[in-house]
């Protein structure tokens, strides 16, 4: 069984070597879809039975371990040493640095890195992440899946 969690959040990002637009700074309302496979969980008085993982906890992890770190943050490659220089200049800011340039498919390969492990077979129903899709725009999306 296949279950899915979306959740939204805000960040910026620029693609230094980008021939066009996204070399600039600017910022996407990302969409972050979490699918999960496991079995159906069948333990009566269980507050799970019925479900291969609550959707309410699926999103408190995601929120946990990556969402409340990136959401409303700029997201930066380390290399990218004068957007890096720049954003420690400004006070409290909410900054992400990363050993990746921050692309759609680059943020996805990350994000599916960082869940891999919080959503290992919690409950016994051989429960595992299957996909992560990083949606840049609504018209534009990647996958990052279990190989």
């Amino acid at each position: 069984m296949l279950v899915t969690r979306r959740l939204e959040f805000d960040a910026g990002h620029r693609i230094p070597d980008h021939k066009s637009q996204c070399r600039h700074l600017h910022g996407h309302r990302y969409a972050l879809e979490i699918t999960l496979a496991g079995s159906i969980i069948l333990r009566a008085g269980d507050p799970a039975n019925g479900m291969v993982m609550d959707f309410t906890e699926i999103k408190s992890l995601a929120q946990q371990y990556l969402v409340d770190h990136w959401d409303h943050s700029f997201l930066v490659y380390a290399g990218d040493t004068q957007v890096v220089e720049f954003l420690k200049t400004i006070p409290d800011h909410k900054t992400v640095v990363l050993d990746c340039i921050p692309t759609a498919e680059n943020l996805a390969e990350q994000a599916f890195t960082i869940l891999d492990g919080v959503y290992r077979d919690t409950y016994g129903n051989h429960l595992r992440l299957e996909r992560v899709r990083l949606y840049e725009t609504p018209n534009c999306w990647v996958d990052a899946v279990r190989q």
